[in-house]
């Protein structure tokens, strides 16, 4: 099967190891680190969303309007606009981009971060409200007659649009989450579920729930696995763990006297996915071929997290191992944004897509 790569389209350089030196939205290092990416091989970049960080859409569309091939990830959080009001921004950009977006679905996964936008719904709520969204957004995105809506969380009569996607039938609908409740919503309704790294073994528990929660749904297809991981690479194995303590030691100085950062608390996440990141990292810093966790215990098992430490080749095996268990979206982002991009694109992919070429050469004979 073909393997993708994602990466970041970061408003400005700013990272976890690195204080930005300019706005939070710098248009002209926006522009270069993703056409760095176009150019060394990735398939995608992702637009994240905060609470008071860029507006992801806009900038997605600056970038869009000035790259080529690569595909665009918006990420979106339901209760920021209305799902009719949704589905035209994102047909709109997926006209723009000549059918290049997908668009990320973000539940929430802390209460004060929801809360400073207004949402004040509870974890399952949030969940039940997330799935109610795509339904409608996937039914404008596809529907050429008025219809009505009389859900839960949101209430229309006489909606139609008259903007839609390039993509048929809609762009891809991208869902995460390591919770029951997640399970159940992306397994009914994501063309793309997304994991955050853990060790093979869990790994391979969680796309197994999510393979239960999409038959339960009744689907006859199943989602498109996705897992994330900072890469960090060096020429030889010792100068790849001399750069990763390095990097944790960097990352130490930026979190000193910061007991929390604007999305996520440094300690007692309320989402199950740093929780179970947290709890990797309590069973020790090295698993399976390369993953390092020291980075997520220091971070609070923010997001995408987990490092994999190594030379290319390491790491493209270790990526490897989770594209034999049934990954087939690597999503990768290094510490030094633009850089790392760059290396792991000259570096790793490369190795990774011949591997899986090899791979896929042997099905087909067999």
């Amino acid at each position: 099967m073909p393997v993708e790569f994602l990466g970041i389209a970061a408003t400005n350089e700013g990272s976890e190891v690195t204080a930005r030196s300019g706005p939070s939205f710098d248009k002209e290092y926006t522009l270069r680190l993703a056409r760095a990416h176009e150019e060394y091989g990735w398939d995608r970049i992702l637009f994240a969303y905060g609470s008071g960080s860029p507006d992801p859409s806009p900038a997605a569309a600056y970038i869009a309007a000035r790259t080529e091939k690569i595909q665009i990830l918006v990420a979106h959080r339901p209760n920021v606009s209305y799902p009719t009001f949704a589905a035209k921004t994102f047909a709109t950009l997926d006209r723009i981009s000549d059918g290049r977006l997908a668009v990320h679905f973000i539940t929430g996964g802390n209460d004060h971060e929801q809360q400073r936008e207004g949402d004040f719904l509870t974890k399952d709520e949030r969940y039940a409200r997330t799935r109610e969204a795509i339904q409608i957004i996937k039914k404008a995105w596809t529907t050429h007659e008025p219809f009505d809506h009389e859900g839960t969380h949101y209430r229309f009569h006489d909606f139609v649009s008259d903007t839609f996607p390039v993509q048929q039938p809609h762009p891809p609908v991208s869902f995460g989450g390591s919770s029951a409740a997640a399970y159940a919503a992306g397994g009914a309704e994501a063309d793309i579920y997304c994991l955050w790294g853990e060790p093979l073994a869990q790994t391979a528990e969680q796309i197994e729930s999510v393979k239960a929660a999409a038959k339960a749904a009744g689907r006859t297809d199943l989602p498109r696995i996705q897992v994330a991981f900072r890469p960090i690479i060096a020429p030889t194995e010792e100068l790849a763990w001399e750069k990763a303590h390095q990097t944790l030691a960097r990352i130490k100085a930026r979190t000193a006297g910061a007991p929390l950062s604007r999305r996520h608390p440094l300690k007692n996440p309320e989402n199950s996915g740093s929780q179970r990141l947290l709890a990797v990292a309590a069973r020790g810093d090295r698993h399976d071929r390369a993953l390092w966790t020291p980075t997520a215990a220091e971070t609070g098992g923010a997001g995408n997290s987990t490092a994999l430490v190594g030379t290319p080749e390491t790491v493209a095996q270790a990526l490897l191992d989770y594209y034999d268990l049934g990954v087939d979206i690597l999503s990768a982002r290094g510490y030094d944004l633009l850089d790392d991009a760059i290396d792991f694109g000259r570096q790793v992919i490369p190795i990774v897509r011949e591997e899986v070429a090899k791979r896929d050469a042997t099905r087909v004979a067999a």
